[in-house]
């Protein structure tokens, strides 16, 4: 009996002691928790940052129409798409992958956690999607230290638990696709579904979904692009088909028919020197710059990162428009730089690709241009000596170049790439609508990635004939002359003292052919240098300038006659948003080029507000715009319809994309400068205004033949592909219709009905200063 009581009160010993063992683990994980909680493991996000997690969101830039231009940022290309955005198959790619009981847990699997500690992970491990979450945002990168993992894991499951009852399930996934790092700058699923697959998220079918989530294991290691694993990547995409067949989200059918397909990969990086609208985007990051500077937060906590605080910049820019625009630049520019090289081959031009240089004249232009290169600068920052780096442009470097069939790695000196690159010719472009100044395509040049310069509005070049309409604005205006008036074309003398002229200046036509008379129509058609010299003559120089002034022009213009025939250098920018002040019936509008920005939370923290003023009145304007479309219908724009021969060699060579055969009205001005160094095209109609320059970086590259040199040859050819482009996309409604005509006109601009000679253009040659 007595041995019976001992014995049970034995058992009774080992039973306290299981439940105070049992007890007191418990109250040891309660104690783990709260001293987590309370920070001693750790600081600990507070319920303020558990609500407005903080995470570096890249400022998106968007286009008219809606689309997603592009987005700046510095490390994180991060904008963050709602539940909603998430197909169906790419949350259950997730929750079948990583953690299956992810809706009957609170943040932390118990049964996944106990097989984890059991099998030492061996058999998956026990991070829950919430813990998972919690380590991104709050925790970081797992220590190698083992007593720090620990105390680690312990903070990811008191956040996990926090963020559970912070956020709904759904709110937690979307986190999670949100803040992970998919590689090449794909941050977060938005920018992993555009990079990697060229499309929305809301757009990724369910192999695509697959991959991106099998990436979620190990994205440096998973990474689908060449030469890093797209064969592992694969493979892991199979593993969570497998996993989506095993918890029934797919059918068995369907796993095994996706598994052997490949990755249809359509990558589409994503930096600040590709993509759409490179140099307007250029642009718009130095004006954001200077917006943060002058509108600092509301809350005073400072200025706003044009990086990470998720602003969306919404512009006037339309995509469909800039790729047109963009393909019409690339069409035409790739063909007329072959011509360029094929003529300035070494046994053509010995000193290739310039013309009209000496020789130590092209080694000054080399030597300068090698001082102001950013090999130079870089050199010299880092404390090399002149002869260092003189010498250092001598001796053949790996290095990859421009061509237009594409990037060409090559060995090659520096000082020869300087030269290669000089050969290029560049174009700038800018669309506007004239009735509210929006830009709805900006090519600052060929490929932003090898040449950064800004041809729209960095780039200021001789204009040639493009200024001889605001000459004959300003003769129409002060002396209400009519386009059916008629002028001798003769030399003409304005001598040494009139308007400030030190020497006498008597233009020739380009043609050297002169005689007769010619209405202001005719001879702005046929760009006549004689008659523009004799508008300048009756109004002056200054009445000019003030005409440019008030058309938007801010560049220095010289007060002296020579600038009739286009002698001031100015941009791209400038000279569209002055023609369209013709088109808007003399109201000039100053381009716009963003509607609004919001802050990340949709707040309008800018909004743009119209700037516009009377210039000339409807009548002059309209008057004008008459004058110029003149130049399209018999004079230098006229391939523009289609009536040149077709056989022409020409065409075949550098008249890209014709015939045109354009039949509504067009106005517009070609314009050549000394020597074929720029070419341009001045294009308009009721509704929208383009203008385009080309030319070389040095003003000694350039074409020896006006045929293949004028502005009709070089600038025209972008504008009419574009405008093809754009009127075949009907839903870009811009106008075939007429200029309207002012209910009041009281100048006459029907010349047939005075029996006045029609224009003519036999010969093809396109304007040039002759000075």
């Amino acid at each position: 009996m007595a041995k019976k009581k001992a014995e049970t009160q034995n058992f009774s010993k080992y039973i306290k002691w299981f439940w105070m063992t049992i007890i007191g683990g418990v109250l040891l994980i309660v104690l783990i928790f709260f001293l987590a909680s309370w920070g001693v493991f750790g600081e600990m996000p507070d319920y303020t940052r558990l609500e407005n997690p903080s995470t570096n969101l890249a400022t998106e830039i968007i286009s008219s129409d809606g689309e997603l231009l592009a987005k700046i940022y510095n490390n994180d290309n991060r904008t963050p798409v709602d539940y909603s955005e998430l197909p169906k198959h790419l949350v259950d790619a997730l929750i079948a992958t990583e953690d299956v009981r992810f809706h009957d847990h609170s943040g932390i699997d118990a049964r996944g956690t106990l097989r984890a500690f059991f099998f030492l992970g061996k058999r998956g491990g026990a991070s829950t999607i919430s813990q998972q979450v919690a380590r991104q945002l709050f925790v970081g990168v797992r220590s190698k230290n083992k007593l720090e993992t620990v105390t680690q894991k312990i903070k990811e499951w008191v956040i996990a638990i926090r963020l559970e009852r912070q956020y709904t399930k759904e709110e937690i996934i979307a986190m999670y696709f949100n803040i992970y790092g998919f590689g090449n700058n794909a941050d977060g699923i938005r920018s992993a579904a555009r990079i990697y697959f060229g499309k929305e998220t809301k757009n990724l079918d369910v192999k695509e979904s697959a991959m991106l989530v099998g990436m979620f294991k190990n994205s440096a290691l998973y990474n689908p692009r060449p030469m890093r694993n797209p064969e592992g990547t694969r493979n892991r995409r199979n593993v969570v088909l497998s996993q989506l067949e095993k918890y029934d989200y797919i059918t068995e059918h369907v796993s095994d028919s996706l598994k052997k397909l490949d990755l249809g990969l359509r990558y589409t990086p994503e930096s600040h020197r590709e993509g759409l609208a490179t140099y307007f985007r250029a642009y718009l990051t130095e004006f954001m710059k200077d917006w943060i500077k002058n509108n600092p937060k509301p809350d005073g906590t400072g200025l706003y990162s044009l990086y990470d605080d998720g602003l969306k910049i919404y512009t006037t820019i339309d995509s469909r428009m800039q790729q047109y625009a963009e393909d019409a630049v690339h069409e035409h520019m790739a063909r007329l730089q072959a011509e360029f090289f094929h003529q300035n081959t070494p046994e053509r031009n010995k000193t290739a690709p310039f013309l009209d240089l000496k020789p130590e004249e092209i080694t000054s232009l080399l030597n300068r241009s090698m001082r102001q290169s950013e090999r130079w600068r870089k050199m010299k920052a880092n404390g090399r000596s002149e002869k260092e780096i003189i010498a250092s442009f001598d001796k053949p470097t790996p290095m990859t170049v421009f061509s237009w069939k594409g990037e060409i790695d090559t060995i090659m000196k520096p000082a020869d790439s300087m030269r290669y690159y000089k050969s290029f010719l560049h174009a700038g472009m800018m669309s506007m609508e004239p009735q509210t100044g929006h830009v709805k395509a900006w090519v600052g040049g060929i490929n932003y990635r090898h040449f950064q310069y800004d041809h729209v509005k960095q780039g200021k070049r001789q204009v040639g004939s493009t200024f001889k309409p605001f000459v004959y604005a300003t003769a129409i205006d002060q002396l209400h002359l009519s386009p059916c008036d008629t002028f001798p074309n003769t030399k003409i003398t304005i001598e040494a003292g009139k308007f400030g002229n030190p020497l006498p200046w008597s233009p020739d036509n380009s043609d050297r052919k002169y005689g007769g008379f010619r209405t202001l129509k005719s001879a702005l058609a046929n760009s006549i240098n004689t008659i523009t010299a004799r508008l300048m003559d009756k109004v002056g120089p200054q009445p000019v300038i003030d005409m440019a002034r008030n058309l938007g022009i801010e560049s220095e213009i010289p007060p002296v006659p020579a600038i009739a025939l286009g002698t001031p250098d100015l941009s791209v920018y400038e000279m569209v948003a002055a023609y369209a002040t013709f088109a808007n019936k003399g109201v000039y509008t100053k381009p716009v080029m963003v509607m609004r920005i919001e802050d990340k939370n949709g707040t309008i923290l800018y909004q743009f507000t119209p700037e516009t003023k009377d210039v000339l009145s409807e009548e002059v304007a309209y008057v004008t715009t008459n004058l110029l479309q003149g130049v399209t219908e018999g004079g230098s724009g006229s391939r523009l319809r289609g009536t040149w021969a077709v056989d022409n060699k020409l065409y075949k060579e550098i008249i890209t994309g014709y015939p045109y055969a354009f039949t509504n009205p067009i106005a517009g001005k070609t314009g050549t400068t000394q020597n074929q160094s720029d070419g341009w095209f001045m294009g308009m109609v009721p509704n929208l205004v383009t203008g385009v320059w080309v030319g070389g970086e040095e003003r000694a590259t350039h074409f020896k033949s006006i045929a293949y040199g004028q502005g009709a040859s070089m600038a025209l050819p972008i504008w009419g592909l574009y405008m093809k482009k754009c009127y075949a996309d009907k839903d870009l409604e811009v106008s075939i219709g007429e200029f309207e005509r002012p209910a009041n006109l009281s100048i006459n601009v029907d010349c047939s009905k005075k029996g006045n000679e029609a224009s003519s253009d036999s010969d093809g040659i396109d304007d040039r200063l002759d000075f």
